[in-house]
């Protein structure tokens, strides 16, 4: 399955992985790999998570605040979003239609 990322998502991605590697040496890694561990599961089921709206899926994270939105079609898994809990539930939307 191939996997593309939303500009914004990879952006949030990095972020996120900066900011954990910031306040411990170690734990942005910790991070991604996480975050690889769930993209790995989302690529072998990606049915299997709860269906936000339509064809978007959502994957929450277990060790880190975070949730995953994807759409995830024939041979392609888009990451559309890389959100904290703590972020305004809508402030993503405007991405749905890219």
């Amino acid at each position: 399955m191939r996997l593309s990322y939303h500009a914004e998502a990879e952006r949030e991605l990095v972020e996120a992985a900066a900011f954990y590697e910031g306040r411990s040496r170690g734990l942005g890694e910790r991070f991604l790999h996480e975050f690889d561990a769930a993209i790995a599961q989302i690529k072998t089921h990606p049915e299997r998570f709860a269906i936000v709206e339509g064809d978007l899926r959502c994957y929450a994270m277990k060790r880190f605040p975070f949730a995953i939105y994807y759409r995830a079609g024939g041979d392609e898994l888009r990451v559309l979003v890389v959100k904290h809990h703590s972020r305004h539930p809508d402030y993503w939307r405007r991405r749905l239609g890219q």
